[in-house]
């Protein structure tokens, strides 16, 4: 077993502040990282990226006359499988790694990043995960109320940057039907920190309490992080 973790799955409400806990973390030495958080020089693999390629293609296609496959015109999923469609993708992405690189995680660590509400929730997007993704994970969830999620996503819009992953937004409609529900709290029993099973698999997870807001703030930030990783560090090393 080395010292820093093979996957998080970071996951929370949209704005909730996984982008900014990433930016973080790349601002950090390696070496001060994986002796504070027990993460290593790291890949995300974000299924925004798919996400907004998906709308892309659509506005392609209907530029051009064609019916549009996944998506409405104001960009509602025509299909909620493809939620699931592209936790898919991240498996395969996730996979083709370790298919180049046997040895690929033993000085990496690898970011999964989602979110999830609604119909949609997490409890259905971790049935979806691969084994090979499960045996390895963590789950840091980043808590905020949905009224603190809708205010820091009208907070972060910048036109002409919506596919940022930083300065992405959605509307308010979109953010009351796909995110106002969460399914967080029945999953993780509404603990702090502990073990959720997924298929036969026991997933460590421990909460970050982001309201009050501290992804605004380094010198909140780091600390809370530290708390956070420590709790998963313990229960990974109670697992194996």
């Amino acid at each position: 077993m080395t010292n820093t973790f093979p996957v998080i799955i970071l996951i929370g409400r949209p704005a909730a502040g996984k982008s900014e806990v990433i930016d973080y973390l790349k601002k950090l030495a390696d070496d001060e990282r994986r002796a504070r958080l027990h993460i290593a020089p790291f890949d995300e693999i974000d299924d925004f990226v798919w996400v907004w390629q998906t709308f892309e293609d659509d506005d392609i296609r209907s530029k051009h006359g064609k019916p549009r496959l996944n998506t409405t015109s104001d960009y509602y999923f025509l299909d909620p499988f493809i939620w699931d469609l592209y936790i898919e993708k991240m498996n395969l992405e996730f996979a083709k790694r370790l298919a180049r690189d046997a040895h690929y995680l033993d000085q990496r660590t690898v970011i999964i990043e989602f979110a999830r509400g609604g119909a949609n929730g997490f409890g259905e997007a971790f049935a979806y995960l691969s084994d090979e993704i499960l045996t390895r994970a963590v789950i840091a969830y980043i808590s905020v109320s949905y009224e603190e999620s809708l205010r820091r996503n009208q907070r972060r819009a910048r036109p002409g940057q919506e596919d940022s992953i930083l300065y992405h937004s959605l509307p308010d409609a979109k953010m009351e039907s796909y995110y106002k529900t969460n399914d967080w709290d029945k999953l993780a029993g509404g603990k702090s920190d502990g073990v959720i099973d997924i298929k036969g698999r026991r997933v460590p997870f421990a909460v970050f309490q982001n309201e009050p807001e501290k992804t605004d703030d380094p010198a909140k930030l780091g600390p809370a992080l530290e708390e956070v990783f420590d709790k998963l560090w313990k229960r990974t090393i109670d697992k194996a």
